[in-house]
């Protein structure tokens, strides 16, 4: 009986010890930093939008030129408008104008009625209409190029509408200039609320290339051969939508 009682008093305070250190390393582990979520943040969020603009001198010009025919049949209006439009395509050629940069934008053929009152309409003709849409790389050659048409049998000419050939480089810089200004704007904001800009949370374009009102030209033979076109400049924006982390 004695021995009994001395092996359970050696075996007791192991016992004990082990019992105590289970509830310590579960408070050590309760006590852990948790991670946050991903996406979560610890300070301030500072939602900017801002907008980078740069200018640009227009390196492309597009018109519409066309011939329009009439005629009493639609064969006449057709065949009369075919010749002098093949004429027109021969000019542009032989101004320097690829076959590339020329692209057909209407065709139609519509009939002419005489409207009396109290009569039914009376068929007088043919209208038939066809225009290319043409390109110039080299805005200083539009109006040696539009003489050359008129004098080939164009009648109508619209346009020009201008723009830049390769605007990636232009909104590049304009990006740049949008996200410099974003963050500018945030310093501002951290230092009247006595804090600092942190990470970048997230950030989204809205905007692109915008072109200012196109001067508008519509003209019948000898007007169009002396019309000339001034490109000036033209802005090239972007809009970035930006969350700043304040700390």
């Amino acid at each position: 009986m004695i021995r009994s009682l001395t092996l359970a008093a050696l075996l007791a305070p192991t016992l004990v010890m082990s019992a105590a250190a289970v509830p310590a390393a579960a408070q050590a582990q309760a006590q852990a930093p948790t991670p946050m979520p991903w996406g979560a943040i610890s300070g301030t969020r500072l939602d900017v939008v801002a907008t980078g603009e740069v200018m640009r001198v227009p390196d492309i010009a597009r018109i519409g030129a066309g011939v329009v025919t009439q005629a009493p049949t639609a064969t006449a209006a057709i065949a009369q408008n075919a010749r002098q439009m093949a004429s027109m395509r021969a000019a542009l050629r032989a101004a320097g104008i690829a076959d590339r940069d020329i692209q057909t934008s209407t065709i139609s053929l519509q009939p002419e009625y005489r409207y009396v009152e109290n009569q039914s309409p009376v068929l007088t003709g043919y209208r038939a209409i066809n225009e290319v849409s043409v390109r110039f790389r080299d805005i200083a050659d539009t109006g040696r190029i539009l003489d050359a048409l008129v004098a080939q049998g164009a009648n109508q000419i619209n346009g020009p509408m201008l723009s830049l050939d390769k605007p990636e480089e232009a909104m590049n810089e304009a990006r740049t200039a949008a996200l410099t200004s974003a963050r500018a704007r945030a310093e501002l904001y951290a230092r009247q609320l006595g804090k600092r800009v942190g990470r970048i949370l997230s950030i989204s374009e809205a905007g692109g290339f915008h072109a200012p009102p196109q001067p508008m030209m519509q003209a019948m033979a000898r007007d169009a051969a002396s019309t000339k076109i001034d490109p000036g400049e033209q802005a090239v924006s972007v809009s970035l939508s930006v969350s700043f982390e304040l700390n």
